[in-house]
């Protein structure tokens, strides 16, 4: 049987051939949604939270820092220890929550007269992207083909190290203009970051269904819906820094 890979680092080949066939109970795509749909909840709760608290006046620095932090180091967690997915992608959502929930506000906020709407227009293109592209996959629109996998990943992993590279130097006090900026390459940029992202959905959702076909333990309905969401966030946030750059032109 063919393994596939995925751009998304929480979800690629060797985290099925690691879990092996389950002796019990194996993951099924509906428990994986279900999942997923109990992780997004947990992630509105904690983001509405964040809102909130913005709104009413109280420094949320602290828990948008903390949550994007700590988010990251459970996240780092779940990809060496899948059997703990189940405890801990929860937790996960939570943080993530508070992370986007509080940046989300202070966007929103620093946007209100030159874009009323932004945080709105972002959470609507998000599930707009993720609908359309979980429709391109399910009608075989797009196919998850070795070619198509090898040149997602490649642009992931490209986008990954040039990332890494901007905070480096700015770190330094030397930042990418595009990076941030509204220039008609920034813009263009950020199109192509979400492009990769909205993607790396399609390898995804085959990596779901590989893991059902394969047998994979139930504990892998959390692991995956724990890498869904590690990609949905993602695009979220691109989503959200492209319209932030469209509004600095007005």
């Amino acid at each position: 049987m063919e393994l596939f890979k995925s751009g998304n680092p929480t979800l690629n080949e060797k985290v099925f051939q690691n879990a092996g066939v389950a002796s019990g109970e194996a993951m099924t795509e509906r428990g994986t949604l279900n999942k997923f749909f109990f992780m997004s909840l947990m992630l509105m709760v904690s983001a509405s939270f964040a809102w909130s608290a913005f709104y009413h006046g109280k420094d949320i620095t602290a828990w948008i820092y903390g949550g994007a932090i700590a988010g990251f180091i459970v996240a780092l967690v779940i990809t060496f220890k899948r059997e703990w997915a189940a405890y801990l992608s929860p937790v996960y959502a939570l943080l993530e929550g508070l992370f986007i929930g509080g940046l989300s506000a202070i966007v929103n906020n620093a946007f209100a007269k030159t874009y009323p709407g932004i945080v709105t227009q972002a959470v609507l293109l998000t599930f707009g992207v993720v609908i359309a592209m979980f429709f391109l996959y399910r009608f075989k629109i797009i196919k998850a083909t070795q070619k198509f996998k090898a040149v997602v990943i490649s642009a992931t992993m490209g986008i990954a190290v040039f990332y890494l590279l901007a905070m480096v130097l700015r770190w330094f006090s030397i930042d990418i203009p595009f990076l941030h900026e509204g220039s008609g390459l920034g813009i263009i940029f950020s199109l192509i970051v979400i492009a990769v992202a909205a993607l790396n959905l399609i390898l995804d959702f085959d990596m779901v269904e590989q893991g059902v076909t394969m047998g994979a333990p139930k504990y892998m309905e959390w692991y995956c819906a724990f890498g869904l969401m590690v990609t949905i966030v993602w695009l979220y946030l691109e989503i959200l820094r492209l319209l932030m750059k469209i509004a600095s032109r007005r």
